[in-house]
C-alpha cells in the first residue's frame, strides 16, 4: 500500500501544477487512497475539489481554507496523525468526498457502513483494550419532553455523565423527535442538555459492546436522531454549552439554528480511536462548514471554541449562557 498522506506546498507553482495534473489523471478523486493536504502562506487559486484539507497562515481565511499560525508545521503534524490512524483517516475523507453527491439519508448510510467496518478493525479494538472503562450509569428517563403551546423542548437529562449518549438515550431521542416530526402543531423544537454540558458524545461504557457490526449498522440507520432532526430542521434550535463532543455536535449540526454559550467547546475525537464520526457528523457538519474543514476537525481532533465555530458557520449565534 502507498503512503496514506500527500502534502502539497501550494506556494510553489510547480507543486500546484503537479497536484492539478494528478487530479486530472487519477479519477475519480473519491477513490484516491490517500489524504491530500495543501498548505500555503496565503490562500491561492486552487482546485479545492482535489484536496481534503487546505491550510494557510493568513488569519480569518475564507472557506474552505483553515487558518493556523504555522501551516507547514500543522500540515506535517496532520500527516503524522494520518499515518498513525491510516484506516480511519482514509475512510473519513472518502466518506466526505462521496457525500458531495449524496442526499442526507444516503450520507448517513455511507457513514454508518464505514463506521461499522472500522469498529471491527484492529486499531479500534486496541483502543478498547487500553482505554479506561467506567461503569454504566443509566437514567430512568434520559430525555425529558416539555410542551408549551406550539413549542416542544427536548432535553438530554443525564447530567452526571455530561449527557453522554447511550442506547437508551438514543432511543428516547428518536421517540421525542418522532413526535416533533409527526405533529404539525409543533412550530418550534428546542434541543437542550441539562447540567454542565450539552452532550459529551457517545457513552464510552457502551463502545465496542456490540459484536455484530452488520446488525449495529442496521440499528444505527433505523434509529437515527440525526435523520429525524434533519427532517424537521427548519423548526429545530439546538442550544449548546460546555462540552459538545462527537455526537454532541454531530446531532446539533442538523438543526436549522444553533445557538452556543460562550463556554461551548466542540471536538470530533473519533479518528484517534480508529473510527470516524458515527452520529451523522460526516453528513451534518459539511453542510455548515464544508468538507475540508470537517476533515480538518476530525483528523486533528482540535477543540473549537464558540467564537471560532461562529466564524466558521457551525453555530449561528454565541450567547453568554444558554
Amino acid at each position: 500500500m502507498g503512503t496514506p498522506c500527500e502534502l502539497v506546498d501550494l506556494d510553489h507553482t510547480h507543486a500546484h501544477d503537479r497536484a492539478l495534473n494528478r487530479a486530472a489523471r487519477d479519477t475519480p478523486f473519491e477513490a484516491r487512497p490517500s489524504v491530500v493536504i495543501g498548505c500555503a502562506a496565503r490562500p491561492v487559486d486552487v482546485a479545492a475539489k482535489a484536496y481534503d484539507v487546505l491550510l494557510t497562515g493568513a488569519p480569518d481565511a475564507p472557506r474552505p481554507w483553515v487558518s493556523c499560525a504555522d501551516p507547514r508545521r500543522t500540515a506535517s503534524r496532520l500527516c503524522e496523525l494520518v499515518e498513525e490512524r491510516a484506516d480511519a483517516a482514509l475512510a473519513l475523507v472518502q466518506v466526505l468526498r462521496l457525500g458531495r453527491n449524496l442526499s442526507v439519508p444516503e450520507r448517513l448510510v455511507a457513514e454508518s457502513l464505514a463506521y461499522s467496518v472500522l469498529q471491527a478493525g484492529a486499531v479500534f479494538r486496541h483502543w478498547l483494550a487500553t482505554a479506561p472503562r467506567g461503569t454504566a450509569r443509566p437514567a430512568a428517563r434520559p430525555v425529558r419532553l416539555d410542551r408549551d403551546g406550539d413549542r416542544l423542548t427536548v432535553t438530554l437529562d443525564r447530567p452526571w455523565v455530561r449527557n453522554a449518549v447511550d442506547a437508551a438515550t438514543r432511543d428516547a431521542l428518536c421517540e421525542a423527535l418522532t413526535v416533533a416530526d409527526a405533529d404539525p402543531s409543533v412550530a418550534r423544537v428546542d434541543l437542550r442538555g441539562n447540567g454542565p454540558a450539552f452532550c459529551s458524545g457517545g457513552d464510552l461504557t457502551e463502545f465496542g459492546t456490540s459484536r455484530d457490526p452488520a446488525r449495529a449498522h442496521r440499528i444505527r440507520v433505523e434509529r437515527s436522531p440525526a435523520a429525524l432532526v434533519a427532517r424537521c430542521a427548519d423548526r429545530v434550535t439546538a442550544h449548546l454549552h460546555g462540552a459538545c463532543v462527537g455526537a454532541g455536535i454531530e446531532l446539533a449540526s442538523f438543526a436549522g439554528r444553533v445557538v452556543a454559550a460562550s463556554d461551548t467547546r466542540i471536538q470530533l475525537p473519533e479518528v484517534a480511536m480508529g473510527l470516524i464520526p458515527g452520529a451523522g457528523g460526516t453528513a451534518g457538519l459539511p453542510r455548515r462548514i464544508g468538507r475540508h474543514r470537517t476533515a480538518y476537525l476530525a483528523l486533528s481532533g482540535t477543540v473549537l471554541t464558540a467564537r471560532e465555530a461562529r466564524a466558521w458557520g457551525l453555530v449561528d449565534e454565541v450567547t453568554a449562557r444558554v
